[in-house]
């Protein structure tokens, strides 16, 4: 599994002949989407900045897109959708799937913190997208409490912003120091033995 981050909560996630896309935003959006084919697109929100799977049509592909909560299975892979509260009052799609036997969890524009039993919910979670303030979305601090109540073995930041303030008191709040930002995240369900909640900040590219 390689995992990419390209700004706001737009997250890309390639295994094999799969390319899946979270939240890309639309051509309405005043964030700037990178462009690329995906089997899969996967919208949290209503709102131009997460809306856009007409951006990853491209090339010879075009997405099958899951826009709201619901059970999905999409060429042998099982999708889950969870509502949940988003900006404005709109209704935000928690995501998770599994693939090459890792649990990826997408928690889109989340803002409410109030989730008990969201982990019996979802299930296992390997892998978690959380949001930390950008969009109105969860406060980091709260951003935290939430990432480290469903256990994953790595945490990714989204929606973190552009001043870093999100970025750092998320940090101070998971211990994690100075975390180095990398371009890409390339995991095998192997590289997860002995991780817990450790915090891997990918590059906006």
């Amino acid at each position: 599994m390689i995992i990419s981050y390209h700004g706001k909560a737009f997250i890309k996630v390639q295994q094999g002949d799969l390319t899946a896309a979270f939240n890309p935003p639309s051509k309405d959006s005043k964030v700037k989407a990178v462009r690329f084919g995906a089997d899969l697109a996967m919208i949290s929100l209503n709102h131009e900045d997460f809306n856009g799977a007409e951006m990853v049509s491209y090339a010879n592909k075009t997405p099958f897109v899951i826009d709201g909560p619901g059970e999905y299975e999409i060429g042998g892979n099982f999708v889950l959708g969870v509502p949940s509260a988003g900006p404005g009052g709109l209704i935000n799609t928690i995501y998770t799937f599994t693939i090459d036997n890792i649990h990826f969890c997408h928690l889109g524009a989340l803002t409410e913190t109030g989730l008990e039993g969201l982990k019996e919910e979802i299930g296992e979670v390997d892998v978690l997208c959380v949001p930390i303030g950008d969009n109105d979305t969860l406060k980091a601090k709260d951003a935290f409490k939430l990432a480290n109540s469903l256990e994953p073995f790595i945490i990714i930041p989204i929606l973190v912003g552009n001043n870093g303030e999100n970025l750092t008191t998320f940090l101070k709040e998971a211990g994690a120091g100075d975390v180095m930002p990398i371009e890409k995240l390339t995991l095998k369900r192997k590289d997860l033995d002995g991780k817990e909640g450790e915090v891997v900040v990918l590059k906006q590219t």
